[in-house]
């Protein structure tokens, strides 16, 4: 009588035990007995490859690339300009010095002339008188511009900020740095104000700070240098702008008039 081959060996080297209801693993295909039929009890490498893996990530972080910056962030923080990344605090063009930073071409220009004819429409002014106000408005602002240093907070360069209409303070004197983008200086101002700042958020109402005169929302991109230079521009060192909630369609702050009132 023949004899039957019934079942197989544990693949277990120090084991090898002939079981006749084998079990075969689902990670490496191996045969194994009812005791090493668990990845780990037959030291399966797949249970390897996945804890060195997890391993890995858990302490995985990104450094800053800005020099003598030692942050490091959970996730990444590109440059779309540079590539390099960065942490939170220099994630700006201007506050990593990147090497592709520049002043950007002015924008809308059509819709800039548009608004500002629109303006001189309503005020019955011609646009040389309109310029020779804007002059003697920046002459008195220099006049107080000392005055407005001894109470105002932050660094020593622009404007005073009308704050979003439901404040409790119509408007608080502060200064930026020139060379901030207006994305930078809206954090600041947020803060120095105690208001509610959800710019990262997206379908929040954005902070936006908008033009004193036309009202239009200054891209975040821009730094104020790039406005301040602008020979159409009123603003200027010592003047005034805006900061108010917008949707992301508004592009200019209404009723500019009821901010200086």
């Amino acid at each position: 009588m023949a004899e039957l081959d019934i079942g197989r060996h544990c693949q277990v080297e120090h084991c090898r035990q002939r079981d006749f209801l084998p079990f075969v693993c689902d990670g490496c295909s191996g045969v194994f007995c009812l005791e090493h039929r668990s990845r780990e009890s037959h030291g399966c490498p797949e249970v390897t490859v996945i804890n060195e893996k997890l391993k890995t990530d858990k302490h995985k972080s990104y450094p800053c690339s800005f020099k003598d910056c030692a942050e490091r962030e959970l996730v990444a923080v590109i440059c779309p300009y540079c590539e390099k990344n960065f942490c939170l605090r220099h994630r700006h063009q201007s506050n990593h010095e990147c090497k592709k930073l520049e002043i950007p071409r002015p924008r809308m220009a059509a819709t800039q002339k548009l608004v500002k004819d629109i303006i001189d429409s309503k005020t019955g002014q011609t646009t040389s008188k309109r310029r020779k106000g804007a002059k003697n408005t920046e002459t008195a602002a220099k006049v107080t511009l000392m005055k407005l240093k001894m109470h105002a907070d932050g660094d020593k360069s622009l404007p005073q900020v009308f704050l979003p209409k439901g404040s409790k303070e119509k408007s608080k004197p502060m200064f930026f740095c020139h060379r901030w983008s207006i994305g930078k200086v809206i954090d600041f101002a947020a803060s120095l104000a105690s208001l509610k700042n959800d710019n990262n958020k997206l379908t929040a109402k954005k902070l936006r700070l908008c033009h004193i005169t036309s009202g239009e929302a200054l891209p975040l991109d821009h730094t104020l240098e790039t406005w301040m230079a602008k020979k159409e521009s009123s603003l200027y060192n010592g003047g005034s702008v805006i900061l108010e909630y917008l949707n992301d369609e508004e592009q200019f702050c209404k009723n500019v008039e009821s901010y200086l009132e």
